[in-house]
């Protein structure tokens, strides 16, 4: 007689994909397809290694941020992002909402470095979001470390696109032109203080995010829960060299729900420990229109998860605007309060 024992799975650590592999041969690439096939399809997230970026590259952003922090708050309020129409610059503790609620940490929005683009008539509001960024005169280093991050990882973005659309059987440049030199992605150097006083933990609150991918580099500390398909929240533990990968809302509606965007948050960390968190978010062109994927599992796809309260757009940009108006609420006072976004 044979007795089953329920196990429930373990949820340690998330799939770890070696984006190398797919310079290793024809069977090596077809196991990394695999992999990211089924932690895309299954999970939403997932660790990357293998991408190439040197610890020296993130060693250089990891102390012009650290120092960035540890100018005196007069400095660093002096590029509040309140005074930029185009939502870059620093964003005291508390400032930010999701859901409503305040995110307890500060951060510096940066963003691709390119002239103010105030929208003429009959242009769409999201064009504000392109524009200048607010660097600290003291720290030249950081403006050289931060936009070549953007650089670096957005090639790493681009190649993960493609592999991952070639897993799930779709054609790997299908994407390539809404991203290209003017996509708009979007770094954030953020520091977490320690808890709240007055006993709230919410770091971030759940939340997926808008566009395509992020990648994320988290240091020690952790913080990081993300919701498994037991929908609770569990732990993502740091994984040294690793990017956190997840998948944005865009990829979930591009294939109607077959792969999937996640809910995520960030536990503030106990007492006054302090959390570096330095999340990317590859995102493409403001007036990008984002067609469905022609892939083979096209037919299987769930359909996309339906939220009332965040309605997604045909046109990136009315996205993340919306995004950013509701996270920034000081922001839209002063500078949107007749921003349209289509219902």
């Amino acid at each position: 007689m044979t007795t089953h024992t329920a196990t429930t799975p373990s949820y340690a650590q998330l799939p770890i994909i070696d984006l190398s592999a797919a310079d290793r041969g024809p069977q090596a690439r077809a196991l990394l397809h695999a992999q990211l096939h089924s932690a895309a399809h299954d999970v939403g997230f997932f660790q990357l290694v293998g991408h190439g970026v040197t610890q020296a590259e993130t060693d250089a952003l990891l102390t012009a941020m650290r120092a960035f922090f540890d100018l005196p708050e007069a400095d660093r309020l002096a590029l509040d992002n309140v005074n930029s129409p185009h939502f870059r610059g620093y964003t005291r503790i508390g400032d930010e909402r999701t859901q409503g609620a305040r995110d307890w940490r500060d951060q510096l929005d940066i963003g691709a470095e390119r002239p103010a683009h105030a929208p003429r008539p009959g242009e769409p509001p999201y064009w504000w979001l392109e524009g200048p960024n607010q660097w600290p005169a003291a720290l030249p280093e950081l403006r050289t470390a931060a936009l070549h991050w953007i650089d670096r990882l957005s090639a790493v973005a681009q190649r993960l696109l493609r592999e991952l659309l070639t897993a799930i059987g779709a054609p790997a440049d299908f994407y390539d032109p809404i991203f290209g030199e003017h996509a708009h992605p979007h770094l954030k150097l953020v520091r977490y203080p320690g808890s709240a006083g007055d006993g709230t933990d919410q770091g971030v609150g759940a939340h997926k995010d808008y566009g395509f991918l992020t990648l994320l580099l988290q240091d020690t500390v952790g913080g990081l829960q993300v919701q498994r398909d037991d929908h609770h929240f569990h732990d993502v533990p740091p994984l040294d060299g690793a990017f956190v990968v997840n998948l944005g809302e865009l990829l979930e509606v591009a294939t109607n729900g077959y792969l999937v965007a996640t809910n995520h948050r960030v536990v503030s960390p106990p007492g006054a420990t302090e959390r570096f968190s330095v999340p990317f978010f590859y995102n493409p062109r403001l007036d990008a229109r984002v067609e469905p994927l022609p892939f083979p599992h096209a037919a299987t796809a769930p359909g996309i998860t339906s939220d009332p309260s965040n309605p997604l757009h045909a046109e990136y940009g009315y996205n993340e605007l919306k995004g950013k108006l509701r996270a920034h609420p000081l922001v839209a006072e002063r500078h949107h309060r007749d921003a349209l976004i289509p219902a």
